[in-house]
């Protein structure tokens, strides 16, 4: 984050430059599962994003208050999101009818 500005850089194993986007929220927290990116921001917004095109993979979701932590269950199932108010958000991944 540098002058209001974030921006989220992708970088190989060895160190090459991939690529980077810039977003509109100030991220709290982020988690690397798979081939996706979870992240967190300070304006309330759950995001996932392709790992390798860092593209938003879903509209992000609105949680209507600053996200402090994220974590996925090792299933892949569910997304867990704590809040600043100490409430625990889960979030289905998947079809509706898998979820």
């Amino acid at each position: 984050s540098t002058q209001d500005k974030n921006a989220l850089h992708l970088y190989s194993v060895n160190g090459k430059y991939l690529g980077s986007e810039t977003l509109k929220e100030e991220v709290s927290d982020m988690c690397v599962t798979g081939e996706f990116i979870v992240m967190g921001s300070l304006q309330g917004f759950l995001s996932i994003r392709d790992l390798y095109s860092l593209s938003l993979s879903i509209s992000p979701l609105a949680m209507r208050l600053p996200i402090h932590c994220i974590s996925v269950t090792k299933e892949y199932s569910h997304i867990l999101v704590g809040l600043e108010d100490g409430k625990l958000i889960i979030v289905g991944v998947g079809k509706p009818a898998e979820v």
